[in-house]
């Protein structure tokens, strides 16, 4: 079982996105993927076609302990998901005196060994609920725009993590970087996945994800990339991206 952070504290960059269909791309190649959304925006859950503003059990009561893992997981099409609430929104403030607050998501993770790939939506900040997610997984994934401004903010993400490791996480490592909205057309582009690459070595996928108006329009009718336009780039990357991490191991 791997247990996979999406992160990146920018907004816009992709994180829902590459969870919804990299989810799906999984299990599609018969894998058995959890996905759990930690952002209070919902953007994953809503992703999936589900109501987050409709749900009793989310992440949110998981957090706070009043359910167990297996009372707020839904079942979708091969996916499971464990979906958020607005009610999050507050957590940060609402479990900071909260005794091992850092470890709230860990706790719960036992129920996770039958899954082969759980992937956690983060919130596009360095808070309280990254940094449970970051406590929980062994790896994280960082999507980045192939535009100029890509690579800022790096620093800090890069920090957060080595304290994490050290302090509070030893296995937790950055295994993976994902070039998202990349057009060969354009030499801006071209010039910042070598930027990526110069910076980041092999963690970058071979597989580059494509500018592709099918990955936006998917949300809006509750579809993975899979079920909205399998023909579409956006499918044919996304699954290739799933056969890379297969493979990588």
């Amino acid at each position: 079982m791997q247990i996979i952070a999406l992160i990146n504290q920018k907004g816009g960059v992709g994180k829902t996105t590459c969870a919804v269909n990299i989810g799906a791309g999984l299990n599609k190649l018969r894998k058995r993927v959890l996905l759990i959304d930690l952002d209070p925006q919902a953007h994953l859950t809503y992703s999936l076609g589900i109501p987050a503003h409709e749900l009793n059990n989310t992440v949110y009561e998981l957090l706070k302990g009043t359910v167990t893992l297996k009372e707020t997981i839904i079942e979708r099409n091969g996916l499971s998901l464990v979906p958020s609430s607005l009610n999050l929104s507050g957590a940060e403030i609402e479990f900071s005196g909260v005794a091992g607050r850092e470890f709230l998501l860990k706790e719960t993770a036992e129920g996770l060994k039958k899954f082969d790939y759980v992937f956690i939506d983060c919130p596009p900040s360095l808070g309280l609920l990254t940094l449970n997610a970051l406590t929980t997984a062994q790896n994280v994934y960082i999507p980045l725009q192939t535009e100029f401004l890509a690579l800022q903010g790096m620093t800090k993400l890069l920090e957060t993590v080595a304290i994490v490791k050290k302090r509070l996480n030893k296995d937790i490592e950055i295994a993976g970087i994902i070039a998202t909205r990349f057009d060969c057309r354009k030499n801006l582009n071209r010039e910042v996945v070598e930027k990526i690459k110069e910076y980041f070595g092999d963690k970058l996928f071979n597989t580059l994800i494509r500018d592709n108006i099918s990955l936006a329009e998917a949300p809006s009718f509750g579809k993975t990339i899979f079920e909205y336009k399998s023909n579409s780039y956006g499918a044919e990357d996304y699954l290739d991206l799933c056969k890379e991490i297969i493979k990588r191991g």
